[in-house]
This record gives C-alpha cells, structure tokens and sequence, in this order.
C-alpha cells in the first residue's frame, strides 16, 4: 500500500508539473499573442535597410542538416517561405535543386538575383492579383512576390523540402495554425520540411522574430506530421543582448508527414 500511494502521489506531481508548465507556456505566448506583423511593415523594412535577419552566408543549421533533408535524394524542389533574399537559394540551386520562393518585397526578391549576378524575367501571376513572379531559368529559380496566405499548391506545385529558417517566427502569432495548413498543403508525401525556431522571455523582447516554443511546434503539426527536434543550440549573440534578452536558444526540427497524411 505504501508503495502504491508513493506511486501515486508520484504522479500526481508530475501531473501538477505538467500543468503548471502548460500554464507557464500559454502565459508567455500570451505576451506575444496581440502582435500583428502586416505586410506593408515588412515593406517598409526593406526599404529602410532594417534587414538584420539577413545572412550574407549559407545558414549553418541547414548546411549541418542537409544531409537529413535529403535523406538520400537528389533534385529536390525546395520551397522558402519568406525567402528574403537568402544566399541559401543559390547555394541549394549550385547543387541541382530547383527552388521555390515566396516575399513579399518587391526589393528583396530583385538584390537577390543582383547581388548573386543573375538574370531574370519577370511576368504576373495570373491567380494572384496584383502578384509576379521572378524567375532564372538557368538555375531554376522562381519567387513569388506576394503575401505568403495568398499562395498554394495550385500555383506551383508540392515540394520534397522546405527551409523555414525566419517565416513562422516572423508572422504574426495568431496566424500560426493558418500558416501551419498551408505548410502541410505544400508537402509532397516524401516532403521533409526543416523548421527553425526561437526559445526566449517574451517578457525581455516583444519580437519579431517571435518566441515558439516546441510544445506549440508540436501542437500546430503534430496531427498530421512527425515532428523531430534535431539539435537545440544556445544562439545569443551581441544581436540579441542588444534586444534585452540574456538567453536565446535555436532549435532546429525535422516535419514530415505521417503514414496517414501521406497516404491523402
């Protein structure tokens, strides 16, 4: 019987634990859950310079990962979500992948072609009003300049892989659950989408990029995809001790789709 009830009161705590961390988790995204990132505020960041996001080098975290996204394949169509002007496109395009873009900056998507001293045709997009498209055929690089929630798999197809390095931590957090849909309708059945994530006190930085925490990671993909946390790495740099943060963790996940997805 005693140890029965040591069992149980064991449980008990870890049950109460579990609580308050769900409590812990909602009350920090909670400080973050009003913040509205609309299109024109990105705009006007390019426009500015304000592009601190930028990398003028491939990012580590996909160049160690790689080789997982590939799992062995070549010629993958690879898709970026607010693709900026990441140097990672030509470098994954130098290796024979074709890649699929999507900005909303107008200049993003034209000093990425310049800077990397490509040429380029640019035409609308006839389901998207407004929308064109910027395309090297050489390399195989077409991005959309358009808002990210009007594009979908009508346009341009399913993709083997996704490179999300700054896209969910940078929409507005109430958008996440849309977003996550309209990720998971743009993987093929094979897809291996490498998401990167940011751990921080949302009561120190109010974002973007946005704190996510792998609960929420989990809970926006985890019915209809497996969800793998490859590494988690302490990221603070002078960039974030500057936002008023004293800790920064980068996570780094692998989401396929499950047997079930797949199979629709």
């Amino acid at each position: 019987m005693r140890a029965t009830g040591a069992l149980f009161f064991s449980l008990l705590c870890h049950v109460a634990a579990d609580r308050n961390a769900q409590v812990n988790i909602s009350s920090m995204l909670g400080q973050q859950a009003e913040r509205v990132m609309v299109p024109g505020e990105w705009e006007e960041r390019w426009k500015q310079g304000r592009i601190g996001f930028h990398q003028p080098t491939v990012h580590k975290m996909l160049e160690m990962n790689l080789d997982k996204v590939l799992n062995g394949r070549t010629g993958i169509r690879f898709f970026f979500p607010l693709c900026g002007k990441a140097v990672d496109m030509k470098w994954l395009a130098d290796q024979g992948h074709s890649v699929v873009g999507v900005e909303i900056s107008e200049k993003g998507i034209r000093e990425f072609f310049e800077e990397n001293n490509m040429t380029f045709s640019e035409e609308p997009v006839p389901e998207i009003p407004g929308a064109k498209v910027f395309r090297n055929p050489e390399k195989n690089i077409s991005l959309y300049q358009c808002d990210l929630f009007q594009f979908s798999s009508s346009i341009a197809g399913r993709f083997g892989a996704i490179w999300d390095r700054g896209s969910l931590v940078a929409i507005s957090p109430k958008d996440r659950e849309k977003y996550a849909a309209l990720i998971v309708s743009l993987m093929d059945e094979d897809c291996r989408y490498l998401l990167d994530t940011f751990l921080y006190n949302p009561d120190q930085y109010q974002g973007p990029p946005f704190f996510v925490p792998e609960e929420q990671v989990k809970r926006l993909f985890g019915s209809s995809c497996n969800v793998e946390l490859l590494q988690s790495v302490d990221a603070l740099t002078d960039r974030q001790r500057d936002w008023g943060l004293d800790s920064f963790t980068e996570n780094i996940h692998l989401i396929t789709l499950n047997n079930s997805s797949a199979a629709n």
